[in-house]
């Protein structure tokens, strides 16, 4: 396994890549630079193609909504020209609340979306023609109904360095799993049990796979947690810690019968526990929401607690089929832990 990170997007986003710069030289192998509604992740990834040399940068995500599909292939193909080829590309369909609240767009067609983005993408990657797209989500060039008619099929002027950008895709869905494994390079799953993977995911995963092209290779699997080495109550804070980040996407990520993490975690058999989080969070109770997330969950989501047993969770995520460890290291020493974990997998 690989190891890679997920940059904090509600600080200091310098200070955040003065920890990436840290955590490169611990042998860190990718960072992954989230776009929710504060700045955006583009500006945030360039800056640390200049701070890094070695480090893939990845969006992790970047909403489909918020830009065209011919906009995010030109934001790739630039950080993979800045970078020296170390732009990974990380989609996502967000949700409703974020994409019809924030952008005011809406919140249509999410699995087509993401389908014709990828094709778009690597279509202009490859230059190898001019552009011209005529999908259910979006026609190019532009239809004169629905323009002014002057619109023209072009290619990407700049030449990418690469024309096979990874791209992977952050899937919840019965479906948009299905179709991850089929058409990206990689899959970004949140708030993963491995132990209860194969239950939830595998079917839509082996559906996928059975329609992938070989030419892709095997889909890689970014997932993790938190990852801290302590004994007992110092383990049993750590783990506290997590809980509110846990209520806020079960309970508050999303309306009743529309949050996709919600879902999950009665997916996960934590019926009972996701209706109440949800209800508390939703009623304006966040510590009650908080406390009522299942100690099961929130260990099997991690990786916290003596040496020993955070070795065994470590393998525990790459028995799953887990490509790539994402980690947050909480300690005195966060890059000493990635160090030790990295010569664990390595």
């Amino acid at each position: 396994m690989r190891i890679s990170t997920q940059l904090q997007y509600d600080g200091d986003p310098k200070a955040a890549a003065d920890s990436v710069v840290e955590l490169e030289k611990a042998g860190l192998d990718t960072v992954w630079v989230a776009e929710v509604y504060g700045f955006d992740g583009p500006t945030l990834m360039g800056y640390l193609a200049a701070r890094t040399e070695r480090v893939k940068i990845a969006s992790g995500i970047l909403p489909l909504y918020s830009r065209t599909p011919s906009l995010i292939a030109m934001t790739a193909a630039g950080l993979d020209n800045v970078s020296d080829g170390r732009a990974v590309l990380g989609l996502g369909a967000s949700g409703p609340q974020v994409i019809e609240g924030f952008h005011g767009v809406p919140y249509t067609k999410p699995l087509t979306r993401t389908r014709e983005t990828i094709e778009i993408c690597r279509r202009i990657w490859a230059r190898e023609e001019r552009l011209t797209h005529d999908g259910k989500a979006y026609q190019l060039p532009l239809p004169p109904e629905q323009g002014t008619g002057l619109g023209k099929p072009l290619k990407i002027i700049n030449h990418p360095v690469r024309k096979d950008i990874p791209i992977h895709v952050a899937a919840l869905g019965v479906k948009n799993v299905a179709m991850t494994a089929e058409i990206a390079d990689g899959w970004l799953p949140h708030l993963f049990i491995p132990e209860k993977a194969d239950r939830v995911w595998g079917e839509s995963l082996a559906e996928g796979k059975a329609k992938r092209d070989p030419s892709l290779g095997e889909l890689e699997i970014s997932a993790g947690g938190m990852l801290a080495i302590g004994e007992g109550e110092e383990t049993k804070k750590l783990l506290d810690f997590m809980r509110p980040m846990i209520a806020l996407y079960v309970g508050g990520m999303g309306a009743k019968g529309k949050n996709f993490y919600n879902t999950v975690a009665q997916r996960y058999g934590f019926e009972e526990a996701a209706a109440k989080i949800q209800d508390l969070y939703l009623d304006g109770k966040k510590d009650e929401a908080a406390a009522a997330v299942p100690e099961e969950f929130v260990e099997l989501t991690n990786m916290v607690g003596p040496e020993s047993y955070v070795r065994e969770r470590v393998e525990a995520f790459r028995a799953a089929g887990v490509t790539q460890l994402n980690v947050t290291p909480v300690g005195e020493n966060p890059a000493a832990l990635v160090e030790k974990v990295k010569n664990w997998v390595s």
